[in-house]
């Protein structure tokens, strides 16, 4: 009997492959939408940097005017120490949080709200922003990094900026063990060989370096995790020339 594959073995729960929430630090939300965000606005003050292995963006760690404590996104140009406003009433400027309907159309935002009060479920991937087209009335239309454009409510909240981070995957890997610790810190496995290089009973591809005689040809109503190569093929292999047709005729 075969083995089951990575992915299956993954999406089936068992503890090899469960994500190590226990790592992460942070659960990344906006404070609740209350009736001080609502009228007025918040100062909060940057205190820290926090590298949270759940996300490859950074972290801000601030504290608000009222002795609140939580944790924003690290926006591109903020540092410690400086002072974010958070509310109806925040200016709009690099790292402030405020809905849509208090921004200007253009504008670059991350960190945004699929309903109001959810506390943020959108571009927060690094280097990512989204860009307000336009609002009308109730309505807010968002153009995100796929370049989709969405419809949200105008009552979102939204941080302004580009998540700090950008480039990151375009740094060399240098080594295989560096690949190999950033793929531990998220449980997965690392390096991940071809199907073709496996044993049969190991993948649907495997077995394939020797075919020992078999056709190497694919049923046109195979299944998609075995379609692959030569998918109804006439024939396969070198043709074989008509001197040699005619000989073996005669």
């Amino acid at each position: 009997m075969g083995k089951m594959l990575k992915q299956q073995k993954r999406g089936k729960g068992s503890p090899r492959y469960l994500t190590p929430k226990m790592r992460y630090k942070v659960t990344l939300q906006y404070r609740n939408y209350d009736d001080v965000e609502k009228a007025g606005v918040l100062k909060a003050q940057v205190l820290d940097f926090v590298d949270d292995p759940a996300r490859g963006a950074l972290l801000l760690k601030v504290k608000y005017d009222n002795g609140e404590e939580n944790h924003l996104l690290a926006p591109e140009g903020v540092c410690i120490g400086d002072t974010l406003e958070q509310g109806a009433q925040a200016s709009v400027s690099t790292g402030n949080v405020l809905p849509l309907y208090r921004m200007p159309d253009g504008a670059f935002i991350c960190n945004l709200e699929l309903t109001p009060g959810d506390g943020g479920k959108l571009v927060r991937a690094p280097g990512s922003y989204a860009v307000l087209v336009s609002k009308e009335g109730p309505k807010a239309y968002v153009k995100l990094p796929s370049k989709k454009v969405i419809t949200l409510s105008s009552d979102n909240r939204a941080q302004v900026g580009v998540v700090c981070g950008g480039g990151r995957k375009e740094r060399p890997m240098l080594k295989a063990g560096v690949q190999y610790y950033k793929m531990k810190a998220q449980n997965r496995l690392w390096p991940v060989p071809r199907g073709v290089h496996q044993s049969v009973y190991n993948h649907p591809h495997g077995g394939k370096q020797h075919h020992e005689g078999k056709p190497t040809t694919v049923s046109r109503g195979a299944p998609p995790g075995s379609k692959v190569g030569h998918i109804a093929a006439r024939s396969t292999g070198r043709k074989k020339s008509k001197k040699a047709s005619k000989e073996s005729g005669e």
